[in-house]
């Protein structure tokens, strides 16, 4: 307790302070352009964050993922045009909410739970990080080889109803990650002679051109009309009865979400809709939701939020990054050469407490900064498509070039930009790739230092047998739910 109150006091310095809010302003602002999401919001803003002191770059990175996840709220209520796809389950309420003249009490009981669950999440962070980082003390090659094959098989499970398509993607990542020089073998692969390709493919302008070059091919090509928001809030506290079930329906939204967030693959968009399910299950009145309860409101945007949390913790305690924006977030911390896990608490534990002690600040800023400006962020959801879609691409654009000042990483933005416009246009998951992008190197080395050991090492290993037990119910549990969703949608 007492670091976390030390990172706290460090967290509210003027410099730390600044790096929160303008964090938190940059990313709601960005996330209630509809169809700009969390990912796709820290894929953009990236590059520009690298020039910041390691401490400024991860706040602000943090600050602007939670902003991109309350904005994408307000679009969803307002004008039903979700900015993340964890608000697609917040819409189905909200709108309605909306649509009979009440958006103010969406919005408010939206961001109240929002912030009960980040500051319970910020809390679980500071009380499990220490001990979740002790743990990997005892993580040698062959449980990180099971612990990377556990988190690409549930991601790749989880991405989508075809497990195969999944994989397939998965694949695709491993494969592309390889491009390079190879240190450890000495010699370069799948470079064709190549000079340039033996640097193989930087993971910013990588994510640049899957999550926004992407985006932006994908509303355009959709020629989405301009969103009408409502042109009076109105009232914005709801009343006695339905604040008390909002708050009753995101405590059990949180609870059961941040436990969630912590395995791969179980994204904010995957446990809102789970959450939104067992809150509609378990009500008196279930024919409410989707024609305006509360509840539905509040327990997607708990679950999103907690989940958002809970998703740092493995990567600041073992490494290992649950979503695309936490591969981001990695991929932050090791342009400063910080490694998380148990080094990250120890040697480097003045800037990890002043980090979690900014999360805190960070929701509180959040609150101050949607309930009063609700009615600022209603009217930049209408700004046309045509105006929005050039700006972002240039940010995209002068973004991956300013990374390493180089061309090649424009055309590999581009290329991959095309090819993550392809594969949503196909419908094929997005996720697989870019964590295989992540974790291959962390599976290949393991492997390889398995091999260089002895193979029957993984014998003497129950850890890693646990984490393929894992991968295995991962599989069995996620085809089971979609076979599941699916039999429902054909019965309605």
């Amino acid at each position: 307790m007492e670091l976390l109150f030390e990172g706290i006091a460090a967290a509210l310095t003027f410099e730390n302070l600044i790096y929160a809010f303008v964090g938190c302003l940059i990313g709601t602002l960005v996330g209630v352009l509809p169809g700009i999401g969390a990912t796709s919001s820290v894929a953009i803003l990236f590059p520009f964050t690298t020039y910041l002191p390691p401490t400024g770059m991860i706040i602000t990175l943090a600050a602007i993922y939670y902003g991109a996840m309350y904005g994408g709220s307000t679009t969803a209520i307002l004008v039903n045009v979700p900015g993340e796809i964890s608000a697609v389950v917040t819409a189905l309420d909200g709108h309605k909410m909306t649509k009979k003249g009440r958006p103010g009490p969406a919005l408010a009981i939206a961001a109240i739970v929002s912030f009960m669950a980040g500051i319970v999440g910020a809390t679980l962070i500071a009380i499990l990080g220490p001990p979740m980082a002790r743990l990997a003390l005892v993580f040698g090659p062959a449980e990180y080889l099971g612990l990377g094959l556990f988190s690409l098989t549930a991601i790749a499970a989880l991405s989508g109803p075809s497990l195969i398509r999944g994989a397939i993607v998965a694949i695709v990542g491993m494969v592309l990650v390889s491009v390079g020089y190879d240190d450890s073998a000495n010699f370069g692969r799948l470079t064709f002679g190549s000079e340039t390709l033996l640097q193989g493919f930087s993971i910013v302008p990588v994510m640049i051109g899957l999550f926004g070059v992407g985006e932006v091919l994908r509303l355009y090509e959709e020629h989405a009309g301009t969103p009408e928001a409502p042109k009076k809030i109105g009232k914005l506290m709801p009343n006695r009865e339905e604040l008390r079930d909002g708050l009753a329906a995101g405590g059990r939204a949180t609870v059961l979400a941040f436990p969630l967030g912590l395995l791969p693959g179980m994204l904010p968009s995957v446990t809102s809709f789970l959450s939104y399910s067992i809150e509609k299950q378990r009500s008196k009145t279930p024919e409410k939701f989707g024609e305006g309860a509360i509840e539905g409101v509040a327990s997607a945007e708990a679950a999103n939020n907690a989940a958002a949390m809970s998703n740092l913790l493995p990567l600041m305690a073992l490494g290992i990054p649950t979503g695309p924006t936490m591969a981001l977030i990695l991929a932050a911390l090791t342009v400063y050469g910080l490694i998380p896990g148990p080094m990250l608490f120890t040697v480097h534990a003045d800037f990890t407490w002043t980090v979690i002690g900014s999360f805190f600040i960070a929701n509180v800023i959040l609150v101050v900064l949607n309930l009063p400006l609700v009615g600022l962020w209603a009217r930049i959801t209408t700004i046309p498509q045509g105006i929005l879609s050039p700006v972002i691409l240039t940010i995209c654009l002068v973004g991956s070039f300013s990374i390493r000042s180089s061309l090649f990483d424009v055309w590999v933005t581009v290329i991959f930009g095309l090819l993550g416009w392809a594969l949503s246009r196909a419908n094929w998951p997005l996720a697989p790739l870019v964590l295989a992008y992540v974790l291959g190197p962390l599976i290949e080395r393991s492997a390889r230092q398995v091999i260089e050991l002895s193979p029957l090492l993984l014998f003497e290993r129950p850890i890693f047998w646990g984490f393929l037990v894992m991968a295995g119910i991962s599989i069995w549990f996620t085809r089971r739910m979609w076979k599941t969703a699916k039999g429902k949608i054909e019965q309605e």
